[in-house]
């Protein structure tokens, strides 16, 4: 069947742009650069507990509990290198702030295998084109970093419309900012349940992007994989 979409919007992290290296690796970075010795793996570990207490206890960056996403992240950072045995208070606050920043760089960040080409590729195919992530408000700065900025109408991330996915009324915002019906988008994300699923639930068609060998999720009509971004092409050409 042809699909008839007008509108494409796009998961950011581990979609079109992945870290370059792991959490620990580059906080241990920046605590050698400050004089500290912290084993990646322990704040790697600590990392992964704190964020997820934070997430559980403050969602979507403290979205309405009076949180700025700039603290809630200050905090997570802090906690993470407590967690790893730096006690030192003004190490902690200089090391947080500069990892905030950081984040922002192309330094940290790099682009999916055919990431650059397929968003041209869509974009010259007529598409109309937005995010829809569950980031905070340095997306803008990061994708414009990364030379990805120019490709998007709109950059939704979860702190700006309130809403996280899998939450359907951060689509609905999408669509209207896209202004077009949820038939005629799609949207494509790694993630099942926040992307993938979520997105179909709100009447859009999706994909999900899914390397071979990554591991057996839940079933998914083949036709709705991407091996790759570059596979997005042949599923979707009007």
């Amino acid at each position: 069947a042809m699909l008839r979409l007008r509108l494409l919007t796009w998961d950011v992290k581990d979609t079109l742009l992945r870290l370059r290296q792991p959490v620990g690796q580059s906080y241990a970075a920046e605590a050698r650069a400050q004089g500290l010795q912290v084993q990646p793996e322990a704040l790697s570990r600590s990392f992964r507990e704190v964020y997820g207490a934070q997430s559980r206890r403050f969602p979507n960056y403290g979205h309405g509990q009076g949180l700025s996403s700039r603290q809630w992240w200050l905090d997570v950072v802090k906690e993470s290198f407590r967690l790893s045995g730096v006690q030192d208070e003004a190490a902690l606050t200089k090391l947080a702030e500069k990892l905030y920043r950081d984040y922002c760089s192309s330094d940290n960040w790099e682009m999916l295998p055919g990431a650059a080409e397929t968003l041209s590729r869509c974009r010259q195919l007529g598409f109309r084109m937005g995010v829809v992530s569950n980031f905070d408000s340095r997306l803008e700065v990061i994708l414009s970093q990364c030379n990805l900025r120019h490709h998007f109408e709109f950059v939704l991330t979860s702190e700006a419309a309130g809403f996280a996915k899998p939450d359907g009324r951060i689509f609905e915002q999408a669509l209207r900012l896209g202004g077009a019906r949820p038939e005629q988008a799609a949207h494509i994300g790694d993630d099942y349940s926040r992307d993938y699923r979520a997105a179909r639930a709100a009447g859009m068609h999706s994909f999900l992007l899914r390397a071979a060998g990554q591991g057996e999720g839940p079933e998914v009509p083949p036709e709705h994989v991407l091996p790759t971004l570059s596979h997005l092409l042949a599923r979707i050409e009007k």
